[in-house]
């Protein structure tokens, strides 16, 4: 009876498990959709919509918002609370989903995710470098023209016209291409430091755009490698308790250190850095902030993009381990030991 009792508990308390993970990560895609929404199309937000109908504590504002501008923070608030209320929907019409299943479900998204921003760097990198090239050596107007010359050295235009359409691009590779090569990267990132060093001291040729490159790549090898292998399980644990403990007590420490831990160092990165149009992360991206080194690459304002990649897969890499934890404690049927086999990436 005492088992009964316990299974139909578990029962009841995995559907809540399910919409607390969908939500944040519902919750982490939607806050950074809404800060693209703030700080590029100028839409109010939330905090001023609040402040124009005096809630939850915020500040009236001085001058009220009109028609358009209220009708936007509406928008915008629906787009905060209708994801959280359609998932909840299907959590209950899929009572016989397993979290094992959302689990496996949210890996994919974080390895889509990293696979894309994999693309984007390598072929951003790549179109980037031969643009600086031509420029610096003055092959660039003879090829596409003076005022496309020109219009490719100013840094919105880049950034808006040549590295938006990659990194869309590069999105549509990772729908079809489910492989990454990051020891590829790895092994580009040699190629161009050994370059530097061949250009240097034996053809005495170097240029901005070189070591920018390698900085770019590095950057992203480093901060994409870590929600993949968070995926597999790959980080070392410095603890010698963890390997004793039994596949509860793991189920434990996962669950607790996911969501206690993990998540909320992911929100302080995506709160700290979209917070405002001067924050870490939005400040460069708004102005393309380019290298003060003439002829550089024009990416430094992707290299703070890398953080928000960073902050939004690893996001979504904790919420699957917490339900894959909360599967084992609660027993859910269909449960296999092997924890770490999620996404395909």
């Amino acid at each position: 009876m005492t088992d009964m009792s316990q299974t139909s508990a578990d029962s009841q308390l995995a559907p809540l498990f399910r919409i607390f993970a969908l939500s944040i990560t519902a919750l982490g895609v939607v806050f950074v959709l809404n800060n693209f929404l703030n700080f590029w199309w100028d839409w109010p937000g939330l905090p001023t919509f609040f402040g124009h109908l005096g809630l939850f504590g915020f500040e009236p504002l001085p001058k009220p918002l009109d028609s358009g501008a209220l009708m936007l923070g509406w928008v915008q608030l629906l787009i905060y609370t209708v994801p959280i209320i359609g998932l909840a929907m299907i959590v209950r019409k899929t009572p016989d989903r397993s979290m094992h299943a959302d689990s496996e479900a949210l890996s994919d998204l974080a390895a889509f995710i990293i696979r894309g921003a994999f693309w984007a760097v390598l072929l951003v990198g790549l179109v980037d470098v031969v643009i600086s090239f031509l420029r610096v050596e003055g092959f660039l107007r003879d090829i596409v023209g003076k005022q496309l010359a020109d219009d490719l050295g100013r840094s919105s235009y880049r950034g808006a016209n040549v590295h938006y359409p990659i990194i869309a691009l590069s999105y549509v590779i990772a729908w079809f291409n489910r492989s990454i090569g990051f020891t590829w990267l790895a092994l580009l990132i040699v190629v161009a430091e050994i370059q530097i060093v061949i250009a240097r001291f034996v053809f005495s040729y170097e240029q901005a755009f070189m070591a920018d490159l390698v900085r770019f790549w590095y950057g992203a090898l480093f901060l994409f490698a870590s929600p993949y292998t968070l995926i597999h399980e790959g980080h070392v644990r410095v603890d010698i308790l963890y390997a004793s403990f039994s596949e509860r007590g793991k189920a434990w420490t996962n669950a607790i250190g996911s969501s206690c831990l993990g998540t909320p160092l992911c929100w302080i990165v995506l709160t700290s850095g979209l917070w405002g149009k001067s924050s870490v992360i939005n400040s460069p991206m708004i102005s393309y902030e380019v290298t003060q080194a003439g002829y550089g690459l024009y990416v430094k304002y992707l290299l703070a993009g890398f953080l928000l990649i960073f902050a939004i897969s690893m996001l979504i890499q904790f919420m699957s381990y917490f339900l894959s934890s909360v599967a084992v404690l609660l027993r859910e049927k269909g449960y296999h030991p092997d924890m770490t086999e999620h996404a395909n990436v």
